[in-house]
Parts: structure tokens; sequence; C-alpha cells
């Protein structure tokens, strides 16, 4: 019998221990893993009606968070990458949502932040805007709460206990009659169709005598007539968080020196009125901004304590509307 070589025992060792770790890095965990991405100029994405060019350079960037299923060893090494994240399913995905409704979700919401954005940016440059009510959509569930596992984000309410819903006050006002522990019947539209889900209403955490079913609800608006030619491609990226980073690019592309010869980075959901909410993942795009070579970072006023912990000396500027956001880059002195 031919006896192998101590070295020929410490390549087979080797070998397999490849295999494991590759199989480690492709086998997906029950973990989601949120990792910094670059910020990205929007100018080459977004296309407008008579654009004025850029007499100064700088530009307004957008941050978006690479967010996927983490491996197995990225879950047993977290420090794999450098401000990498590991999230539990529950903060990624709803009770009862599937990614591909997660995804087709996301996609909505970045649809709608454009209008708004465009709605808001024109608005500023003095164009007429008109909008158009379209209902009342579910943003979210919260977990434990009876809503969770039958009602899903972008989810139409059309109505409760047969009464119309047009707006979000509605949805509030008969929640608010209801004592807790009394049943409600939604009527939803999901994907088309329509179909009732009856729910037994919970105390609210905020006030044990009122009722509370677990959902966060938004009026959603349609842009009617926009004035000006406006086109917007992020590929696939999805969700809200790019709207104030829309808006501020319109305006700048349409003639408003917004951007003052600095690289911007902008995160923030807008809504109609201007004002800037909070969002998710900032400190993969603190991260992100900082590593591309960001001048400043606008951030929702909610957002601006933890993006400083991970600026290292990049400016944060906390904003809670584009008006502010405006003003807050026009104070700044115009960059040689």
């Amino acid at each position: 019998m031919r006896r192998v070589p101590w070295y020929g025992w410490l390549l087979g060792a080797g070998l397999a221990l490849l295999v494991v770790v590759a199989v480690l890095y492709i086998v997906p965990s029950d973990r989601y893993i949120f990792l910094p991405d670059d910020a990205r100029p929007l100018d080459p994405r977004v296309e407008v009606e008579d654009e004025k060019p850029d007499p100064n350079g700088g530009g307004i960037h957008y941050v978006a968070v690479d967010v996927r299923k983490a491996s197995i060893l990225e879950k047993m090494f977290p420090g794999l990458y450098d401000g990498a994240t590991l999230e539990p399913v529950s903060n990624v995905l709803a009770e009862g949502e599937d990614e591909r409704a997660h995804r087709r979700c996301e996609l909505a919401a970045m649809r709608r932040s454009q209008e708004y954005a465009t709605a808001v940016a024109l608005r500023a440059l003095d164009y007429r805007i008109r909008t158009r009510r379209l209902g009342v959509a579910v943003e979210g569930t919260f977990p434990g709460y009876p809503a969770a596992g039958k009602l899903r984000g972008c989810d139409w309410i059309r109505a409760i206990d047969g009464k119309p819903v047009r707006r979000s006050e509605d949805v509030t006002r008969v929640l608010g009659r209801k004592k807790p522990g009394e049943r409600v019947r939604l009527t939803i539209e999901r994907d088309g169709k329509r179909q009732d889900v009856l729910l037994r209403t919970a105390k609210d955490p905020r006030d044990p005598k009122r009722s509370f079913v677990g959902i966060s609800v938004a009026d959603v608006f349609d842009v009617d007539r926009i004035p000006v030619d406006v086109n917007i491609d992020l590929g696939r990226v999805g969700g809200p968080s790019a709207g104030l980073a829309f808006a501020l690019d319109l305006a700048e592309e349409l003639g408003r020196d917004v951007d003052r010869g600095y690289r911007v980075a902008a995160t923030g959901e807008i809504f109609l009125d201007g004002s800037v909410g909070p969002v998710g993942g900032i400190k993969q795009k603190t991260i992100g901004a900082r590593r591309s070579g960001m001048d400043v970072f606008l951030v929702p006023g909610d957002n601006a304590a933890e993006a400083r912990r991970y600026a290292d000396g990049l400016r944060i500027v906390p904003v809670d509307s584009f008006q502010q956001a405006l003003r807050a880059l026009a104070t700044m002195p115009a960059k040689a």
C-alpha cells in the first residue's frame, strides 16, 4: 500500500477547507446584510427638457444601500466588510411578505418619490403643478399587532366597515370610534383585486383606551400635467429615499445653482408639501458618501445623529424640508 506524503494530506485538507468556505459563502442564511454603496451622480440619470449646463462642477448625488441575503459565512463573520450590518428578516420583510412583493412595493415607492420630487422642484421654480388624490395606501405593519401578516405595504385601503376611505384621516376616525377588542372590516385592493380583511383591534401602545390594528398609512397622489418633460432612470434601485436628491438635481438642471460647485450627496423621503422624512440604512449611506469623496451630505433631521457617528470628517447637514436644503446650500460659500 502506497503511503500518501504529508504534503498530500495537507493539500487535501486545504482543498476540503476551500470547498467548505465556498459552500458557506454561497448558501444563504436567515439574515440580510446591509452594505455601503458608492454615491452616484444624478445628472446622467435625470433627463430634463431644456436643462442647463452646470457652470461650476460639483453635482447632486444619491446614495443607496446594497441589501441582500447574507451567506452563512457572512453571518458567522459579520466583520468581513467594513460598514456591514446584519438584520433579521423581520426588519426587511413584513410578516407574510415575500421578496417579490417587497420588491414591487419598493419600485412603486421609487416611482412615487420621483413624481413628488418633480412636483416639489418645479413648484419651487414657480411652475404650476396640479395633483390628484389616488387614495390611502399601507406603508407597513407593526409586528405582533392584528394587521401583521394580513396587510402588506402598498395595499390600498378602499373602505372600513363598508364606508369609503379617501384620505388617511378616514382610517384614524373610524378606528378612533372602536374600543380595543372590537372587530373592524377593511376592504383592501392588492394587485388590482379587492378583498375584505377582518381584524380584531388591539390596545394602542400609546393610549390603552384607544384601538389599534398596527398599520401606518399614507395619502397617495398622482401628479398631473407636468409642464416640463422629466425622465428619471435609476434602473432597479427601489424605495423612496432618493426623493430629496431628485428634487435638488431637478432644480440644478433647470438653471438654479443648487450645489454651488460642491459634490453634494442627499438622502430623504420627500412629500408633496416639500417636507423630508427619515430613511433607513443611514450608516451605510454615510459611509458610502464619505468614501465617494462628497463635500457635504444632506440628511433628514431624525437621521443626523446617526450619520454624524460615521461621518469621519464628512460634513453632515440636517434638513427637514426641500426649502431648508436649498437655504443650507445657498449659505455655503461658492466653491473655488
